[in-house]
């Protein structure tokens, strides 16, 4: 009996000691896909509560277990004076992201928050106060609204599960409105792919400046092979050729450059070619990401660079909730890291839906707003020549969602989106938390809202008159 109580005595030890080592031996070198959860849980938690002014435990509990992945669900956080911290099991693979005025949050995927707290202005941006003006000129929203578009956001099917905001925008005012409980107009909320757009509208600008140009290829100095042959149409267009999976899995490309990359640039024009440019059409945040960085190469300074996405675009139309993020080294991250609130991406929407005009003034060049709006062949004519949509899901075109010929989108993860038909005088915002799984189409909803819009309102019955 000693002998066996000796021998079990061992076993237990050398399974203590096998734990043990494992355990060290992961605390070392932590799996990627356990980087990526506690990178991917820090980055939104900040946003979240630096940006959106949400709780830290309401995020935790909502946007980190919405992807329904298991390791999610073990994640806990530490929250800084303007940093969070991740870590699985309350001590594994700790990442962090770093809050900066005017930036928003980035990751900071090598350990040094001092890297990305560098990237800074030097002077926030200053943000005009709320106006009097009525919307989109201003803040003010005491128009009529229409019942028949409320009716429409009340209703469940329609407007999705997880929906968080919605505003319906009928010949350049907002007609209705909806917000879940603890979002409200003041909301700042991620956009996701919709950012893509925002990034292709801000290059248009720069070529309105002068500074790029649809045929301008050789765009990054390391590019000396046939990626030198890449051009900005073909970024816009998503025909660039080169590598990158998009798969949305544990660890793949796109989960990589925004949550294990402190150069997310870099890392996307080190891939190589998979096809000749403008010879595939390949949806990637990457190729986003690749622009975004091309037009602030335009700039001599990285301060100007920054600065330049509200100077040029969010500033003259109002958005004054936008914050545009970058990575650690201060590239936009052009393919999806943009918060504004719904009016302010309602107001983004309006202005592609009036042709680049604000107010009478051409802010997005005519050229731009053409390629927006028309079908890329190489596509199936599901998306366009210059960031955008020609579908509410990426399945369909807009004539089989039975919306007009002229319609398009901005798409972003998640159920977020814009629907814009120029013809109608019609935007439609919509944003929430609606993982993909759940097969969510905004097409519907905005086909009623047309639909239900298209004659005007009745003029309201006279009162009677007193005796």
């Amino acid at each position: 009996m000693k002998l066996i109580a000796r021998i079990l005595a061992w076993l237990v030890a050398i399974v203590v000691v096998i734990a043990i080592g494992a355990v060290g031996w992961l605390y070392l070198n932590p799996p990627e896909e356990f980087r990526v959860a506690n990178a991917y849980s820090a980055k939104i938690i900040c946003s979240s509560v630096f940006v959106s002014g949400r709780k830290a435990e309401e995020v935790l509990a909502d946007e980190l277990q919405a992807p329904g992945h298991w390791l999610l669900k073990y994640v806990s956080i530490a929250k800084g004076e303007d940093a969070v911290t991740a870590k699985l099991f309350g001590f594994l693979a700790a990442e962090s992201a770093v809050y900066r005025p005017g930036l928003g949050c980035a990751s900071a995927p090598n350990g040094d928050l001092d890297a990305v707290r560098a990237v800074a202005f030097k002077t926030p941006p200053v943000i005009p106060p709320v106006s009097d003006f009525e919307w989109p000129l201003g803040d003010t929203v005491s128009r009529s609204a229409d019942p028949r578009a409320e009716a429409l956001l009340a209703d469940p099917k329609l407007i999705g599960p997880g929906a968080r905001a919605l505003v319906v925008v009928k010949d350049g005012r907002i007609v209705a409105e909806a917000y879940a409980p603890g979002f409200n107009a003041e909301t700042p909320l991620l956009g996701w792919s919709m950012t893509k757009t925002v990034t292709g509208a801000l290059a248009a600008i720069r070529m309105q400046d002068g500074a790029l140009s649809w045929d301008k290829a050789k765009l990054f100095p390391d590019w000396t092979d046939d990626r030198a042959k890449i051009t900005v149409a073909e970024l816009m267009a998503m025909t660039s050729g080169l590598s990158l999976n998009e798969s949305y899995g544990d660890v793949d490309d796109v989960t990589r450059m925004l949550f294990l990359e402190p150069d997310q640039a870099k890392f996307v024009r080190d891939k190589p070619l998979e096809a000749k440019p403008g010879e595939k059409f390949e949806y990637t945040t990457g190729t986003a990401v690749l622009l975004a960085r091309a037009v602030q190469d335009t700039f001599a300074d990285r301060e100007t660079a920054l600065a330049y996405p509200r100077q040029a675009l969010f500033a003259p139309i109002g958005m004054r909730s936008a914050i545009f993020e970058t990575d650690e080294t201060g590239t936009f991250s052009g393919g999806s890291l943009l918060y504004a609130t719904a009016r302010d991406w309602a107001r983004f929407g309006l202005l592609l839906a009036n042709g680049g005009d604000w107010n009478g003034e051409q802010i997005l060049p005519v050229d731009y707003i053409e390629r927006a709006g028309r079908a890329s062949a190489l596509s199936g004519g599901r998306y366009t020549e210059a960031l955008t949509w020609k579908s509410g899901t990426g399945e369909q075109t807009a004539e089989q969602t039975g919306l007009p010929a002229d319609a398009f989108w901005a798409l972003g993860h998640d159920g977020q989106s814009i629907a814009m038909v120029p013809s109608a005088g019609l935007v439609v915002v919509r944003m929430g938390l609606t993982p993909s799984k759940l097969n969510y189409d905004p097409a519907p909803l905005t086909k009623a809202l047309l639909d239900a819009t298209m004659e005007p309102l009745p003029e309201p019955e006279p009162e009677p008159a007193q005796p």
